[in-house]
């Protein structure tokens, strides 16, 4: 994709972008098709960020053809201000743009105190929606997401929801996150009976995290039903990040992170390095490495990012995104290791 006079406020290097058949992808059984890699706005582009650094990493990556932007409800921090800021930058910047991006939201983490803000009942699903909407000034997102299943609340009442949001106009496809597959499979039969199909399933995989390899895998693609990873660099530690330790302003030690811990780390840094070497045997570097193997199996892999050359890094992993398999059996031996 070639810039345009709004992306070239970015004011970055040029770097080749890669192909169209190295980097759409089609989403299972339907008519859409994503990027290999895809931007999520989790963290970095909350509050907690400059507004030109937002910018220039939106347009960057939409520059290099990533046109899917992940987003939910509780993104920030705080959260709803990764949406609200989102949301300023298509209205000015990327106005008249909004034909070429595929954005999607979700509902079903903590937002607002009581009882609807929270969790997938159908009165919090389609409320949640409306403020993201709103806060991201658009009247309708292209996918939006149950961010998790509710313990409580009915599965076909969850499904319901998206089912009502699609009908309204207000998303073009619906997906789940975090469903295990007996999760999964009652929602998608819910969302078939609904005449609603499930597009897409997004799910934390990565080297270190492969749940999802038993079972839900072969479920999606004998459903013609997508696959997006997210956090398929394990929060970092498949990047040099942490191949020489903790290093002082690093999540790892941050303690607002649920996700990441010092010991996390420590307990994992030996592989890290061991696969770091395979990777640069290979041309790349850990993370290229790391998103090469993710997408084996999956449609998309969602990259964070906390400025414009770690999209443009990420991306390279499309140059080599194929395994041996004589790396492949070295890289399960790696894992096999006892942490």
């Amino acid at each position: 994709m070639s810039a345009t006079p709004a992306l070239a406020q970015a004011n970055c290097e040029p770097v080749m972008s890669a192909s169209p058949e190295l980097l759409y992808r089609r989403c299972g059984a339907s008519g859409v098709k994503l990027p290999a890699i895809s931007l999520g706005l989790w963290h970095n582009f909350g509050d907690n960020r400059a507004m030109v650094d937002i910018r220039a990493m939106l347009h960057r990556a939409l520059d290099l053809g990533v046109v899917h932007f992940d987003l939910a409800n509780n993104y920030g921090p705080p959260p709803g201000s990764a949406e609200t800021r989102f949301g300023d930058v298509l209205a000015t910047s990327l106005r008249g743009h909004r034909h070429e991006l595929f954005i999607s939201s979700k509902a079903g983490y903590v937002m607002w105190p009581g009882p609807y803000g929270n969790w997938g009942s159908r009165k919090s699903v389609l409320a949640s929606l409306d403020q993201s909407l709103k806060r991201m000034r658009l009247d309708h997102v292209d996918l939006f997401y149950s961010h998790r299943p509710d313990p409580e609340t009915p599965i076909e009442e969850t499904m319901s929801a998206l089912d009502t949001a699609v009908r309204q106009g207000k998303a073009r496809y619906v997906g789940l996150s975090n469903y295990t597959l007996p999760q999964t499979m009652a929602a998608v039969t819910a969302l078939k009976q609904l005449g609603t199909p499930c597009l897409i399933h997004q799910a934390r995989y990565s080297m270190f995290e492969r749940w999802v390899e038993d079972g839900l895998l072969d479920y999606l693609d004998q459903q013609g039903i997508g696959a997006i990873a997210f956090s398929p660099l394990a929060q970092g530690v498949l990047t040099d990040r942490y191949l020489n330790g903790l290093p002082e302003g690093s999540r790892a030690l941050d303690p607002d992170s649920p996700f990441l811990t010092p010991e996390k780390v420590l307990q994992r840094v030996a592989k890290a390095r061991q696969l770091n070497e395979l990777a640069l045997l290979r041309g790349q570097s850990l993370a290229q490495m790391a998103l090469a193997w993710v997408l084996r199996k999956t449609t998309s892999a969602i990259i964070g990012a906390s400025r414009v050359t770690q999209i443009e890094h990420n991306l390279a992993a499309l140059a080599r995104a194929t395994f041996s398999g004589e790396e492949l059996a070295q890289i399960e031996a790696i894992l096999a290791q006892p942490e």
